[in-house]
């Protein structure tokens, strides 16, 4: 199949990317949170030296042929031309996908790029005569500016979608469905626009448009004050949601993910046979956790990196109540987690009270996994690295391969962590000479954590696993 993810750790195959563009470099301090950033980055620095090392990665585990034995010729080229769509010198890759060739291929459609641009003028209020002009650019020109809101001469029409590079929120492969996913912040609105023509129009998703899933608005919701109305939005993001079996879901309710879509999208997945069991797991709805995948990821079968807080939270706030009764107050994470399942051809749920359950449960009952499950934790549970590492992507890492997945290098409490779990951590500058040395290959690399520098990138607020839209992995 061409689009198929049923794991969150079977070798990667195709997945879309989007590299920084230079809307990360309009973010100025007084629209930052705004626009969903904690601070202003240096759009160079995350590029050349970092994110581009991430590219360089995904290459020579998805599609070698593109960068095996060319690494020190695009190090040392004048330009970044490899890594620029549209460019001469571009790696166009059918495995390594950027988002922003495709919007452009789409594009090329006269008709599709006249509603794209209309609908994008009424959520941007542009007047009439710059949707005029926006027609008469060039498909590459336009395609910058829907991205970065401003052309290539500097002319600024409306906000740029710095968050895009978080491809993962755009939507999820459940297994051979796709999900389009709707965002909570306004910041969001014209990317999950952009994605939902893409993967409507574009030629590559002919066949997966019959199996595409979209949210939809509550019927009565346009009946409510609006003072009522934000309480029963229905509101989903990619990062809340992790395909970890061959039929079991994870939806997080979060701050970004509403209950009301995650059981709209538990109902139709079930309507239509997608799948027969789906967990909700609500965390608590704060800046620091914003996704279930910014406090979890699964790296193997048996393994699962963690914050150590939420591990076990619910036995945590039961000891926590003792010393409430006497008058001490202790603020404990609150956890919920309700699984669905179909049984039988009956619908049936159960609770789990913990974090770890759950996932223990996932890995011996849903990959019937024998070796004992191990849990990595943020910061290797130490005070107070559990917490800085976490809001430093220390649980968001993207598998590659079962036991090989990419992580910050700043987070050295948990690469201690892996270390003592029995994976080699290793920095990607080093792996890629390697690589093309022939010292090392994917092919035979074995439990292994890849540093990427992450100076600039950790301050985006997530990390590779955020990073990617996987549409294709092998068979769990």
């Amino acid at each position: 199949m061409d689009f198929q993810v049923n794991s969150e750790v079977a070798s990667l195959q195709k997945l879309i990317i989007h590299s920084p563009d230079s809307g990360l470099g309009k973010v100025v301090p007084s629209k930052a949170q705004d626009w969903l950033f904690e601070d202003i980055v240096h759009l160079e620095t995350m590029r050349k030296d970092e994110y581009d090392y991430y590219v360089k990665l995904l290459l020579y585990f998805l599609d070698t042929d593109k960068i095996k034995g060319k690494l020190n010729s695009i190090d040392n080229a004048a330009d970044r031309g490899f890594f620029i769509p549209g460019h001469k010198d571009y790696f166009k890759s059918d495995k390594v996908i950027e988002f922003e060739v495709l919007l452009k291929e789409v594009l090329a459609n006269i008709a599709i790029k006249s509603q794209l641009l209309a609908a994008v003028c009424a959520i941007e209020e542009c007047s009439f005569r710059e949707m005029e002009l926006f027609l008469s650019f060039s498909d590459l020109e336009l395609t910058r500016l829907l991205i970065t809101g401003m052309t290539s001469t500097g002319d600024m029409y409306f906000s740029p979608i710095p968050n895009l590079i978080f491809t993962r929120d755009i939507g999820i492969m459940i297994n051979d469905h796709f999900l389009l996913n709707k965002p909570a912040k306004l910041a969001r609105r014209r990317e999950s626009l952009l994605a939902k023509y893409v993967f409507f129009n574009h030629a590559m998703f002919k066949d997966l448009r019959s199996k595409l899933v979209e949210i939809e608005e509550n019927d009565e919701q346009f009946l409510m004050p609006e003072n009522e109305q934000g309480d029963k939005e229905e509101t989903l993001e990619g990062g809340d949601v992790m395909m970890v079996a061959p039929n079991h879901l994870l939806i997080g309710i979060s701050e970004r993910t509403s209950v009301e879509a995650a059981r709209q999208v538990m109902r139709k997945l079930f309507d239509k046979k997608v799948l027969t069991k789906v967990t909700l797991v609500k965390i608590p709805a704060k800046r620091d956790y914003m996704h279930i995948d910014t406090v979890f990821t699964q790296i193997k079968k048996n393994v699962w990196v963690l914050l150590a807080s939420i591990g076990r939270a619910a036995e945590k706030h039961k000891r926590d109540l003792i010393w409430e009764e006497l008058g001490q107050r202790n603020k404990a994470e609150e956890l919920m987690i309700k699984q669905f399942y179909v049984e039988n051809g009956l619908e049936k749920s159960r609770s789990f009270e913990n974090l770890e359950d759950l996932l223990i449960d996932i890995s011996e009952v849903d990959l019937k996994c024998k070796e004992p499950v191990k849990f990595v934790y943020s910061g290797n549970n130490v005070f107070p690295y559990g917490a800085r590492e976490q809001w430093t992507d220390s649980c968001n890492l993207l598998v590659l391969k079962e036991g090989v997945a990419v992580g910050y290098d700043r987070n050295n409490k948990t690469s201690e962590a892996f270390e003592n779990a029995g994976f080699e951590v290793v920095n990607v500058k080093d792996l890629l000479l390697d690589f093309e040395k022939n010292i090392k290959s994917p092919e035979t690399l074995e439990n292994t954590i890849i540093l990427l520098p992450s100076a600039e990138l950790s301050r985006a607020r997530g990390g590779s696993h955020c990073m990617s839209l996987p549409i294709l992995r092998a068979s769990v």
